[in-house]
């Protein structure tokens, strides 16, 4: 994975949402978000504020941590967002419809190890506590992340 020319401190859960925020815009479908990081690090809700700012009309977006994929209508085009935590097989992302949804929809997966092979243009976003709040690292392998981060994070 390339190294991260992002890295972002998040003071608080504000921060962690406007973050979010300010990423929604730049998504299109085929993009796909590697949420990692420990339990409680904010990954669900940094999707949560993304998921809320492109929405037609305000709804609850709960945590799929038990119906693994919630999956959304957006100003951005259709969403999905998966909770694998609960996987137990890589076989698994196939049944859920996960490896279309790459393709047709924006995507944003938490717990991305559970995957096996996950998109090669997918942006990861790694949560990791940093003392005095959060520290989100930004890396990709391929794709045009770089222009579209430089441009539409500028102000973060």
């Amino acid at each position: 994975m390339r190294t991260a020319p992002f890295e972002i401190h998040l003071a608080d859960a504000d921060a962690t949402a406007a973050l979010g925020r300010a990423l929604a815009p730049l998504l299109h479908p085929g993009d796909t978000l590697l949420l990692s990081g420990p339990v409680g690090a904010g990954k669900t809700h940094f999707a949560r504020a993304l998921i809320q700012s492109i929405l037609h009309a305000p709804e609850d977006v709960p945590s799929p941590t038990f119906t693994l994929v919630q999956v959304y209508d957006t100003t951005r085009g259709p969403l999905w967002h998966a909770d694998l935590y609960r996987l137990t097989d890589s076989s698994e992302i196939e049944e859920l419809g996960l490896t279309e949804a790459f393709e047709t929809a924006i995507c944003i997966v938490e717990w991305p190890d559970r995957l096996g092979h996950p998109p090669a243009t997918a942006l990861t976003l790694d949560f990791a506590d940093a003392g005095d709040g959060r520290v989100v690292r930004l890396a990709w392998q391929a794709g045009d992340w770089a222009e579209r981060l430089q441009t539409g994070l500028s102000h973060v």
